[in-house]
């Protein structure tokens, strides 16, 4: 979010125009590193498309979308020009708040001045500021009236006690933007006041935007602490606004017409007795937006010199509100109203011009103001909705798999599977696009909430795998986030069904959650698209196909959690499927419950047909049609050399990891949360090589403070009783996948702010997290490394903080280091490894870098193999640079634990791997099958080799 700072204010500027106004906040801009020289052009090819000026002497220049790549960082400047600058139509402008911004960040800095451009004009106060904090104070404008309209009026909801009916009012208080996420936690429920005649009282001072009040009634009739509840006030309060209506509420009381709230059965009658904004009784007339990113600031500056042409006020809001409205007539309002495209506007007038006004309105919006539009879906018109994407059918014909065909994919899960195939094909729902009524449309989303949330917990309690549990218990919170029911509710009110409330709802969440920089993280949109195609399918009553009796293979474009219900391991021999990379659900699904899987062979595999016989090897990525028998007889009896081994290998999963010549590798674990590692530890891990600490910031609503997180990280070290813990630093990136930490949309997140260059733009939160994790080293091993490093002044910043920390926390056993991810680090290696104290190399995102695929991309992630030559370049040369200082290297991606790679990782000299807590055992005894003088000659050997599928059939030939 773009935030008012005072020491962004420039004042007592000069400027002879609007051109030379631009100029001087293209320099200022440019000065402070918040974008390149060539944004002025797009200020200015802005100003031509429309003029920013938005009232009471404040104009708000911004670039225009094709020079959005000329913002290094989001940021605002403010000019204050106390002579004034002509802005075009006499229009005279004392402060110019110019912004720096690569998405519509500027919406929402318009909405927080939506207060200062009220009733008063801040034109002289402008003009005469002395001072940044004078600016300031007129900005944020002055004490605010309570809000109390027929939007925060909610009679006859349904909830079943005084707490469900107090969120109620919560709700109602978020929509119309008077609070902040933290307001019901700071609300003290067991302080309720009763004020008599079944009405109560809750107020909180806390996470409030702006004072209001909210009043909502139960459909029937409750009771609290042995009285009766028929209503219930919620006040975000802020300073006095309250105190006039609290007087005309105990005058009320007073004179026993309480039941007159109680009782209401309209707003109206509420809002007449507290004396709240009761909507005028005038003329009115509706039409749908269709402009693609709503009404935005060109569009709606269209509707205000429109409405300005008329001698009367006109007021616009949702239809189905009831709300006052907004005056069209200002720009500031109307974009505070955030209308977004399919929402219906409902624009009121004056009798004596709504005949002129309205017509004129409707016709402007309805010719797209200013913008080409697309048509919107007629009502009632079905959408589309498909369960689960696949490749166009024209790919699959022409990869189409014969008998005899050998297809190499990535080994997603170790095993041999042979059975008949099952491809299971995508489903695509229709249902309508609106529905019967808001009250409804909520009726058939909860019950559909209540009967998914009962199938997982179903699924949960018949699962033996805890990761699978694990990914239903998720599922089951998410669908009990009273966010996510919150939203879909208020999309229900502007005439949404269920089903088109609910997945656009699950689709805006889930962008922002793609946007992720870690993998693992952005799972987590896969989860909620999942949990939404479930709740989607219930809604329209859509069953899942029925798998075969018998063990088959089942094939798949990718396997979604949903998907779990049907993979018993009993019927399904084993997985392929035609999308998805080693960190896919596939892949981690297939591992969790000992499934042979192989993932992103093609889109030819979707064109098998039903009951071809297949040979599938998930270790070695290896895919068999029609297999002759000599085949199969060969890999039965591979299979059993493959159990017997994993046997002996569980056995002395606890003994190190040695070659024959007597080279020691150390073998570690990857883990997300502290509760992983006592598992960790029993499988043999020698140490924690990889703790992610995204999550412990994804699971609150605010940055973690110190003492929350050296909580978190002190279980994990006592865990590890003596052993090594490296922990990566906050590793997050994309459009605002925190809450507390809003981010600008980037068109390629890969190649954007994440990792290192993102925690250094908060060093705030990043001492924090550093100070979390030396109190509570505590004398035992703490490794700790920065993501995402690609320069060194990077990493000299980040360790300058460290050393300066370390002062005031000492810590006897401390090494600091990078991760390697990017190429540019690796070859600087021999650079960077004179001041780091190890590397640890991150082949997930080494590999999509080096070879530019995308791990994510449903047709090339099968490309991005990290055996490929050029990556194992990039690791021999960082470990090379490492050892001639005496440093360390780790490696704690994906190709640590692939059995082709593991002979080629040791022969580079790579001194740790870092795994999966299951994995620990095979790969400890995969080293100490192999010779490290033979390895070394084969990793050399391996360099000379034009691809990775080379390199893999090089090594399976000779290791």
């Amino acid at each position: 979010m773009l935030d008012l700072n005072a020491q962004h204010i420039h004042m007592h500027q000069a400027a002879a125009d609007k051109s030379a106004a631009l100029a001087l906040l293209g320099e200022v801009l440019v000065a402070d590193g918040l974008v390149a020289p060539g944004y002025l052009d797009g200020l200015r090819a802005r100003e031509a498309q429309g003029s920013t000026f938005l009232g009471q002497g404040i104009a708000i220049p911004h670039g225009t979308p094709e020079t959005r790549d000329q913002v290094f960082t989001t940021g605002v400047r403010l000019l204050h020009f106390p002579s004034g600058v002509d802005w075009g139509n006499g229009q005279l402008v004392y402060l110019a708040i110019g912004i720096a911004a690569r998405s519509d960040e500027h919406l929402r800095l318009l909405q927080l001045l939506t207060r200062a451009l009220g009733e008063g004009d801040l034109s002289e106060g402008l003009q005469q500021a002395e001072s940044p904090e004078a600016i300031i104070g007129l900005l944020q404008g002055a004490p605010q009236a309570l809000a109390l309209d027929g939007e925060l009026v909610s009679l006859g909801v349904a909830a079943d006690d005084f707490d469900e009916l107090a969120w109620q009012g919560v709700k109602l208080l978020k929509r119309a933007q008077c609070v902040e996420p933290g307001f019901n936690a700071s609300l003290p429920l067991g302080q309720s006041l009763p004020l008599g005649d079944g009405l109560w009282w809750l107020s909180s001072e806390q996470s409030v935007q702006r004072p209001g009040l909210a009043f909502v009634t139960p459909v029937s009739n409750l009771e609290h602490q042995g009285q009766p509840l028929n209503g219930l006030f919620v006040l975000a309060s802020m300073g006095e606004a309250h105190q006039a209506m609290l007087e005309r509420l105990c005058n009320l009381l007073i004179e026993g017409r309480g039941q007159e709230l109680s009782q209401a059965t309209s707003s109206r009658t509420v809002l007449e007795a507290l004396g709240g904004d009761v909507p005028a009784d005038w003329p009115s007339a509706q039409v749908p937006l269709a402009n693609a990113h709503g009404l935005h600031a060109r569009p709606a500056k269209v509707l205000t010199e429109i409405a300005q042409a008329f001698e009367g006020d006109i007021r616009v809001r949702l239809a189905g509100s009831e709300s006052v409205g907004v005056s069209v007539k200002s720009l500031s309002k109307l974009l505070a109203m955030g209308a977004h495209r399919g929402q219906v506007l409902e624009f009121i007038a004056e009798p004596p011009i709504a005949g002129d006004a309205l017509p004129a309105l409707v016709r402007a919006v309805e010719e797209g103001l200013g913008e080409e539009v697309e048509p919107l879906p007629a009502p009632g018109e079905a959408e589309q909705a498909v369960i689960a994407t696949q490749p166009p059918e024209s790919a699959i014909e022409q990869a189409a798999l014969r008998a005899g065909d050998q297809v190499n994919g990535i080994a997603a899960s170790p095993g041999i599977a042979i059975g008949p195939v099952l491809v299971r094909k995508p489903q695509v729902i229709d249902y309508p696009k609106r529905g019967e009524s808001p009250v409804i449309e909520l009726q058939r989303l909860d019950a559909a909430l209540n009967k998914v949330h009962a199938e997982i917990g179903t699924l949960i309690d018949e699962s033996q795998a805890a990761s699978i549990r694990d990914i239903f218990t998720t599922h089951q919170a998410m669908l009990r986030d009273p966010a996510l029911r919150e939203e879909v509710q208020v999309r229900l009110q502007s005439g949404l069904s269920a089903e088109a409330a609910w997945m656009e709802e699950i689709d805006t969440a889930a962008q922002q959650q793609e946007a992720l920089h870690d993998q693992l993280l952005a799972e987590r949109a896969a989860d909620l698209r999942d949990v939404g195609r479930r709740v989607l399918a219930c809604l329209t009553g859509v069953e899942a196909e029925q798998a075969p009796d018998e063990p088959y293979i089942l094939v798949m474009d990718e396997v979604a959690p949903s998907d779990v219900a049907t993979l018993n391991a009993q019927r399904v021999a084993g997985i392929l499927t035609a999308g998805g990379g080693a960190t896919s659900h596939s892949a981690i699904i297939a591992r969790a419950l000992g499934i042979p899987a192989i993932v992103g062979a093609g889109p030819g595999v979707l064109g098998l047909a039903r009951n071809t016989l297949l040979l599938l090897d998930g270790e070695r990525g290896e895919l068999l049609v029609a297999p002759s028998g000599a085949q199969l007889e060969r890999a039965r009896s591979e299979r059993a050399t493959r159990e017997e081994r994993k046997r002996l290998a569980d056995e002395h999963r606890m003994e190190p990891a040695v070659t024959r010549d007597g080279h020691p590798v150390e073998i570690a674990a990857n883990i997300g949360a502290a509760g992983e590692t006592p598992e960790a530890v029993a499988m043999g891990a020698e140490g924690i090589g990889l703790l992610r600490t995204e999550l412990v910031f994804m699971n609150h609503s605010q940055a973690p403070d110190q003492a929350t997180q050296e909580a978190e990280y002190r279980r994990v070290l006592e865990a590890l009783e003596g052993r090594p813990l490296v922990v990566r630093t906050l590793d997050v990136g994309g459009d605002k996948p925190l809450p507390y930490w809003p981010m600008p949309a980037e068109e390629n997140p890969f190649l954007g702010v994440r990792g290192i260059r993102l925690s250094l733009q908060r060093p705030d939160i990043l001492e924090t997290q550093l100070r979390a994790l030396l109190a509570s080293a505590d004398g035992r091993p703490l490794r700790i490394m920065f993501p995402m490093v690609g320069n060194i002044d990077e990493w000299r910043t980040a360790k300058a903080m460290v050393e300066r920390l370390r002062v005031e926390l000492p810590v006897a056993d401390l090494q600091v280091g990078i991760m390697i991810e990017i190429p540019s680090a690796a070859l600087i290696a021999p650079v960077l490894a004179q001041e780091v104290d190890f590397f640890s190399i991150g082949t997930n995102d080494l590999t999509q870098y080096t070879l530019a695929i995308d791990r994510g991309h449903p047709t090339l992630s099968g490309q991005a193999d990290g055996l490929h030559p050029a990556v194992l370049r990039l690791i021999g040369m960082t470990v090379e640079a490492a050892h001639a200082h005496g440093k360390w290297v780790g490696v704690c991606g994906e190709l640590a634990a692939d059995a082709l790679a593991v002979p080629l990782l040791v022969g580079l000299g790579v001194d740790e791997l870092s795994v999966s807590a299951r994995s620990i055992a095979l790969v400890k005894a995969r080293v100490r099958e192999l010779d490290f003088a033979a390895c070394q000659r084969l990793a050399q050997q391996a360099l000379m080799l034009p691809g990775a599928h080379e390199v893999r059939a090089f090594v399976g030939e000779h290791c």
